[in-house]
């Protein structure tokens, strides 16, 4: 029973929805590895106590299997800014540690609703700012491949939580890297849908939109199962997107033959660790081991971080007035790095804002004409690999200073201004065995394709299946 745990999610409820396995023994395995681990780690927050978990897992045992979803009995824990009944939602943010959701996200309402079993949330920055997980509610999180490292962010506690073995899936969100960074740095898969794939209930609906949620796991084909609970239309989000979220529990299995992927380690324009770089250019082979065609061609992303700056910004001002509105005194519970990026959001000029929507259509005009010849596109996904916990964030990559908290994740920010769906996938180890994740984006609105090609990967290499020698 202790390697429960560790099993894929598919095959969890497999074994959970054929009666091999009760869901009170999965819970009560899940527990056992919460007890033993997250003392250190500090990956989960607020979790109910091992007594109402496993009596919410005998309420699931007891579910007739007509009724059984997607997600039947598997334990979850929401990130820490997704409302879960019941459960405070507290940003990571001390002056919120006591405001308790009296209702379920729709992202939660939807994996509730496929029969996951909310236990607890994960840790994440405050605010869900930088790549690092910390607070001052609640500390560090640690890496598990490494416990003086972080497990990057902002989803960096959810990343932990399926390194060491504590839960098979999370979810979690991503406006500038949030799953693909701790993805990279933990070693396992996050996967950032096309903005609209999964509904949206905060923040801009149309205009400046960069943020997603979506999910994480330790395979491409687990991530795959919860995202096809996450996914699906809303009648409510103005860039919905049409298909059954179903679509995504379909086969995986993918030829590569005759596909093409475009190759680059630093877009051309910033600095990316040597190891990180020799990692993602031997993953690269792969693909043509697989019969693919690789090309060193790449959109221009120059203009992408202007963009990306401005839009965020521009998203934080609203989360500024709120505070301003309910917590006039808010600068002094924040971070500095928040309380910059909120203060240059309220400083951005109309033209600003409009110059920052012009510049982004047309980049996903040229990175549109891009993906007309390609399949995918190859790079990392984080560049620098798991850092030391004690720093707020990378100042320095190769010798080039990194002006503000944001520019040392230039790599992932730059792809998201474009929208489209983008994994990371573990595709190695540096030579101290930290891990580095590869990133692959895909087509305007090809999720389902892009997780074949990752899946094909995977199957290739199997980096993932290495486990951190801490979580046991």
């Amino acid at each position: 029973m202790d390697e429960l745990n560790w099993l894929n999610a598919t095959t969890q409820v497999d074994l959970l929805k054929s009666r091999q396995v009760s869901a009170v023994e999965l819970m009560s395995c899940c527990y056992d590895q919460i007890e033993r681990c997250n003392p250190q780690i500090n990956a989960l927050v607020n979790v109910l106590p091992r007594e109402k978990a496993l009596a919410l897992a005998a309420a699931s045992d007891e579910c007739k299997a007509e009724n059984q979803g997607p997600l039947h009995g598997l334990p979850i824990a929401p990130k820490d800014m997704l409302d879960a009944e019941g459960l405070p939602t507290t940003f990571g943010f001390v002056p919120y540690a006591d405001r308790i959701a009296r209702s379920d996200s729709t992202l939660i309402a939807r994996q509730r609703a496929a029969g996951a079993i909310v236990i607890g949330k994960s840790n994440m920055p405050e605010f869900g700012l930088g790549s690092n997980t910390f607070n001052a509610l609640f500390g560090a999180t640690r890496n598990p491949y490494d416990l003086d490292k972080t497990p990057g962010g902002s989803s960096g506690g959810a990343a932990a939580a399926l390194a060491s073995g504590m839960l098979s899936i999370t979810d979690g969100s991503d406006m500038g890297g949030s799953l693909r960074n701790p993805a990279s740095f933990c070693n396992v898969v996050g996967f950032r849908p096309s903005i609209g794939r999964v509904p949206d209930d905060r923040g801009f609906g149309w205009f400046g939109r960069l943020a997603t949620a979506g999910p994480m796991a330790r395979t491409v084909a687990d991530a795959a199962l919860l995202f096809s609970v996450q996914a699906g239309p809303s009648p409510h989000d103005p860039l919905t997107l049409p298909e059954d979220g179903a679509r995504f529990r379909e086969p995986l299995a993918v030829d590569l033959t005759g596909m093409k992927f475009g190759v680059t380690s630093d877009l051309g324009l910033i600095p990316v660790d040597s190891e990180v770089a020799s990692i993602v250019q031997s993953a690269a082979t792969v693909f043509a081991d697989l019969g693919g065609t690789l090309t060193r061609e790449c959109p221009d992303f120059s203009d992408a971080m202007d963009i990306f700056k401005t839009q965020r910004a521009a998203s934080l001002a609203v989360t500024g007035r709120i505070l301003e509105q309910t917590l006039p005194d808010w600068r002094a519970h924040a971070k500095d790095t928040a309380i910059w990026n909120i203060e240059q959001g309220f400083a951005l000029t109309a033209d600003e804002v409009i110059r920052s929507e012009l510049q982004r259509t047309e980049l996903y005009r040229q990175v549109s004409r891009f993906f007309e010849q390609h399949d995918a596109l190859l790079l990392p996904a984080a560049q620098v690999p798991p850092f030391d916990s004690s720093l707020e964030w990378i100042r320095e990559i190769n010798g080039q200073s990194m002006p503000t908290y944001i520019d040392w994740m230039t790599v992932c920010c730059a792809i998201s201004v474009t929208g489209l769906p983008a994994i990371s996938v573990p595709a190695g180890f540096t030579e101290s065995g930290l891990p580095v994740g590869l990133q692959i984006v895909g087509k305007p609105r090809g999720d389902f394709e892009l997780l074949q090609i990752a899946h094909a990967f995977e199957a290739a290499t199997h980096v993932g299946m290495t486990r951190p020698e801490f979580a046991g």
